[in-house]
């Protein structure tokens, strides 16, 4: 009994590829709204996953337990003073500080010159927790920042721009008239990363960075806006977030608005939820051209249907069962179905890879969204092919004969 089932079913198969080989343009342009509905679901979904992964590795490189503390201040108070930094160095979180700020300078160097070039001051924790940020050389170290050395590392940008066709390791260079050693060179896609191009802006020229210390007397200010904060343990940053905001509540008199601390775990969490939300309307947008491919292999099928009355009159004068028949439209379906889901896949990532590649965005295969699309198409195959296939099972056999 079981082998007849199995026998009747694989005729059924081959019955309904032969019905889909001999109609090749029907059949390309019935599944053509599938493909395109699930190579748009295969691309959004993987273009939107590698640009999230690519952001999350951004903020996973500022580590766990960092803390970026940004500062508005008031009319009279913009910034923290050396003192201040102290009294936030001595909470009981926190294992080190790396305050930073920025600005734009003029640069020269033998015929060489920019008025366009950013520079950043940082401490020198901030080079101890970013080591990949340097490629070679030595980082800006606690000697330095004590010191208020006059050295500086580079990028690919500004070793264009000042050192072209030259190794700018151990040269020096002109800042605002001040001369500076250059003791190391960023990475060039480092610094032109995805993070570093949202989170702290840059010019064309390209990016110096040295110690806070000596940045504050180069941009004549006496005080800091922004630093990061290492928490001792990841696991306490809530307490280390309590005691830094209680500190800074004394220092700025309890005002409202005049500070903000950026937890880099909590921004990747919101980045997640929102990249979700927009996922899920991306899916559902791209589903409507499912829907729309669809109603044709449901079109396509009511045609067939009544272009093969006479072959279903046949087989049921012959003894095929109304469930048979059925079966058999309803494999068509979903072959139809799955042939353009496939296809909509390769399209899919093909589509995808060549976006992530013009992009820099991570590419990886999302094997949620390749199932995604497959059983989707398979559904949109038995849910539209169900309609005419119970039409064909019921057509009456002395009718269908007539019209012979």
């Amino acid at each position: 009994m079981i082998k007849r089932k199995w026998d009747m079913f694989m005729e059924n198969v081959s019955m309904s590829v032969a019905n889909i080989v001999g109609s090749k343009m029907r059949t390309f342009l019935t599944t053509l709204g599938i493909i395109i509905g699930v190579a748009a679901i295969i691309a959004l979904m993987t273009v939107v996953q590698g640009a999230t992964d690519t952001m999350t590795e951004q903020f996973d490189a500022m580590g766990l337990g960092t803390l970026r503390v940004q500062i508005s201040g008031t009319a009279i108070k913009r910034g923290l003073n050396d003192a201040e930094l102290d009294e936030i160095l001595g909470c009981a979180h926190v294992a080190g500080i790396s305050p930073s700020l920025s600005g734009t300078v003029t640069a020269s160097r033998a015929a060489a010159w920019s008025d366009a070039i950013t520079v950043y001051g940082n401490g020198s924790g901030y080079f101890r927790h970013n080591p990949d940020l340097l490629k070679r050389g030595r980082a800006i170290n606690a000697i330095d920042e004590a010191q208020e050395s006059r050295v500086c590392l580079v990028d690919g940008g500004t070793a264009k721009t000042l050192f072209y066709g030259e190794d700018p390791m151990g040269k020096t260079l002109y800042l605002s008239g001040r001369e500076f050693t250059v003791v190391g060179v960023i990475d060039e896609e480092e610094d032109a990363s995805l993070f570093s191009q949202i989170l702290l802006g840059g010019t064309s020229d390209g990016t110096v960075y040295m110690p806070y210390t000596t940045a504050k007397k180069l941009l004549g200010t006496s005080s800091v806006s922004t630093l990061e904060i290492y928490v001792t343990d990841p696991d306490e940053t809530d307490a280390a977030i309590e005691e830094m905001e209680a500190v800074l509540d004394g220092i700025f008199n309890y005002k409202d608005n005049t500070y903000m601390v950026i937890n880099m775990e909590s921004m990747t969490d919101a980045m997640n939820l929102m990249t979700s939300m927009m996922m899920s309307l991306l899916v559902g947008i791209a589903s409507i051209a499912l829907v729309v491919g669809g109603i044709g292999i449901m079109n396509m099928m009511l045609v067939t249907v009544t272009e093969r009355t006479t072959e279903i009159g046949l087989r049921k004068a012959l003894g095929a069962e109304p469930s048979q028949i059925q079966m058999q439209f309803l494999i068509e379906a979903v072959i139809l179905s799955l042939i353009g889901g496939i296809v909509g896949v390769i399209v899919g990532l093909t589509v995808s890879f060549l976006i992530c590649m013009g992009t820099d965005i991570l590419f990886s295969l999302n094997t949620f969204a390749i199932t995604l699309g497959v059983s989707f198409s398979a559904a949109v195959g038995i849910i539209f092919g169900w309609a005419p296939a119970r039409k064909a099972s019921n057509l009456n056999p002395i009718d269908a004969l007539r019209s012979m």
